[in-house]
C-alpha cells in the first residue's frame, strides 16, 4: 500500500520550556505562543504525512482549558486524523508539565487543516490513511463530520442575503444583546 500510510507514522510530538518572555501582562504564557507551537507541530506532523511543504488553511476552534505557567514543560501531540485529496486534519492535545510536582494539565485542544503543496505552489495529493484501531476510526469520523458540518454552516451563512432572509434574521436575533437600529427602508 505505498500510497498509503499509518496514523503513527506522522505523530509528532514536540516539547518546549515555557520562559519568562512567553508570558503575558497576566503571569501566565500568551496565547499566542502556543498557537504559534501548535502551528508548527502541525506542520511537521502533516509534512511527515504528505511527504512535501504543508501551509495552514484553517484552524477549527482552539479551546484553551487551562493556563500554562513559566517554568512548565509543554508537550504538543499532533496527529494526523483524516486526509481528504490534498489536505489533512491535524489533530492537537497540549498538556503542560509542572516540573516540580509533576502535574500535568490538559490545557489547548484543536484541529488544523493543512494542505500538502508540490511542484508549481499546486496543491498535491497526499497518502491514504490506514486506520489501525477504533480510536483513529473514531477520530477520522469525526473530522469527516466537522467538514460536513462547517460545509452546512457556511451555506447557512451564505443563504442569508434577501431583505426576506435579513428581516427573518432580525426576528430571530432580537432576543440576543444587540439593538437593530436601521432605517425602515433598509428593513
Amino acid at each position: 500500500m505505498e500510497d498509503f500510510k499509518t496514523v503513527t507514522s506522522s505523530q509528532t510530538v514536540l516539547t518546549e520550556l515555557m520562559i519568562p518572555s512567553y508570558s503575558n501582562f497576566g503571569g501566565k504564557i500568551h496565547g499566542g505562543i502556543i498557537l504559534g507551537l501548535m502551528d508548527k507541530v502541525a506542520y511537521a506532523c502533516a509534512a511527515k504525512h504528505a511527504g512535501n511543504y504543508c501551509v495552514t488553511v484553517s484552524i477549527d476552534t482552539v479551546n484553551f482549558l487551562q493556563p500554562v505557567e513559566v517554568g512548565e514543560l509543554v508537550s504538543l501531540m499532533a496527529s494526523v486524523n483524516y486526509v481528504g485529496k490534498s489536505s489533512m486534519v491535524v489533530g492537537i492535545r497540549v498538556q503542560s508539565e509542572n516540573i516540580k510536582t509533576q502535574e500535568i494539565k490538559h490545557t489547548n485542544s484543536s484541529y488544523f487543516t493543512m494542505v500538502a503543496i508540490g511542484d508549481e505552489h499546486k496543491p498535491a495529493t497526499v497518502p491514504g490513511l490506514i486506520l489501525q484501531s477504533h480510536l483513529e476510526v473514531q477520530r477520522f469520523y469525526q473530522a469527516y463530520h466537522r467538514k460536513e458540518l462547517n460545509r452546512y454552516y457556511k451555506q447557512e451563512a451564505d443563504r442569508i442575503k434577501t431583505p426576506m432572509e435579513i428581516a427573518e434574521s432580525i426576528e430571530l436575533i432580537k432576543t440576543e444583546r444587540c439593538i437593530v437600529d436601521l432605517p425602515s427602508d433598509k428593513l
